[in-house]
C-alpha cells in the first residue's frame, strides 16, 4: 500500500514538471516570435518617424534642418526650439530624435556631406574618363607625329638646299663671263633652274578638286559617325539601363555630330555649283570630265 501512493506521487510530481516545462518552451517561442517581430516594426516605426520629419522641416527654411544636423545638441534647447513651435512638438512626442540625430537627418544635406555615388554615376564617371583618355591619348599621338613628320620635312629641305646650292655653285664656276652666264639666265631652261625650290610649293594637279574633295570628305565622316551613333543606340537597347544611359548619350551625340557633316557636305555642294566650283573643277579634271 505505501508503495502504491509513492508511485503516485512520483506519477503527479512528473507530470507536473512535465507541464511546467511545456509552459517553459511555449514561454520562450513566444518571446523570440515577438522580438522577431518586433524588429521590422520598430524599423519600420523609425522610418515613419523620420519621413513625418522631414515633413515637419519641410514647413520651416531648410537651414533650420542644416543647423540642427550641425548641431544636434540643438534639438535639447528649448529655447531654439521655441521659435518652432511644431518642430518641439514633433520632439517631445518623438523622444528618440534627439538620441539618434544623424539617423534622421540623414537626408538632410550639408556641406562636406559625402554623397554616395549610385551606378549610374559611377558609369556616367567611368565613361567620360574612357572618352577623356582616348581624347588625350589622340592628341599626344598626333602631336608626335606632327612633330615627326616637321623634322622629316626640315632635314629634307637642308638637305635638298644643299644640294641644289653646290650645284649652282658649279655651274656658276663654269662660266668664264657675265656674258655667258645672262646668256644662260635667259633661256627657258636656265630660268627654271635657277628659280626652282627645293621642295616644290605646289605639288601639282589633284585627281579631285579641293571644293569636291572636301565634299566627299565630309559625306565619308558623317556616313561614318552616323553609322556609329546608330550602332551605339543599337547597342543601348539591349544591354542593362545603368549601362545604357552612358551609351545613348553618345549614340545621340555621334549622330548629331554626322548629322553635322552632312548638313556641312550638302551646303558646300549648292555654294560650289552656285559659284562655279564644281563645272570648273569637271573641266579641268580627267576623273571627273569622263
Amino acid at each position: 500500500m505505501p508503495q502504491r501512493i509513492i508511485a503516485i506521487l512520483m506519477f503527479v510530481v512528473a507530470i507536473v514538471c512535465s507541464a511546467e516545462a511545456q509552459e517553459a518552451t511555449t514561454a520562450t517561442q513566444s518571446e523570440e516570435a515577438d522580438t522577431t517581430t518586433a524588429a521590422p516594426s520598430m524599423y519600420s516605426d523609425s522610418n515613419e518617424t523620420r519621413e513625418a520629419l522631414q515633413v515637419v522641416l519641410g514647413k520651416y527654411p531648410p537651414q533650420v534642418g542644416r543647423v540642427l544636423k550641425l548641431d544636434p545638441t540643438l534639438f535639447s534647447n528649448q529655447t531654439y526650439l521655441a521659435n518652432y513651435p511644431g518642430l518641439a512638438t514633433f520632439v517631445a512626442q518623438h523622444p528618440e530624435v534627439a538620441h539618434t540625430p544623424a539617423f534622421y537627418l540623414e537626408s538632410i544635406w550639408v556641406p562636406n556631406d559625402f554623397v554616395p555615388e549610385s551606378a549610374t554615376m559611377r558609369v556616367w564617371r567611368e565613361t567620360m574618363e574612357g572618352v577623356f583618355i582616348v581624347m588625350v591619348t589622340l592628341l599626344v599621338a598626333g602631336s608626335f607625329v606632327w612633330l615627326i613628320r616637321t623634322l622629316i620635312e626640315h632635314r629634307r629641305w637642308s638637305r635638298l638646299t644643299r644640294t641644289q646650292a653646290e650645284v649652282h655653285n658649279k655651274l656658276l664656276d663654269r662660266f668664264t663671263g657675265n656674258e655667258e652666264l645672262l646668256a644662260y639666265i635667259q633661256t627657258p631652261g636656265g630660268k627654271r633652274f635657277l628659280e626652282s625650290a627645293p621642295i616644290a610649293l605646289d605639288p601639282g594637279p589633284r585627281a579631285v578638286s579641293a571644293p569636291v574633295g572636301r565634299i566627299l570628305w565630309s559625306v565619308q565622316v558623317g556616313v561614318i559617325v552616323v553609322a556609329a551613333g546608330v550602332g551605339l543606340r543599337f547597342i543601348s537597347f539591349n544591354i542593362d539601363k545603368t549601362v545604357s544611359q552612358p551609351l545613348s548619350a553618345m549614340g545621340i551625340l555621334a549622330a548629331a555630330i554626322g548629322a553635322g557633316f552632312l548638313i556641312s557636305a550638302f551646303v558646300s555642294y549648292i555654294l560650289s555649283k552656285r559659284l562655279g566650283l564644281l563645272a570648273g573643277a569637271s573641266a579641268d579634271t580627267p576623273g571627273l570630265s569622263e
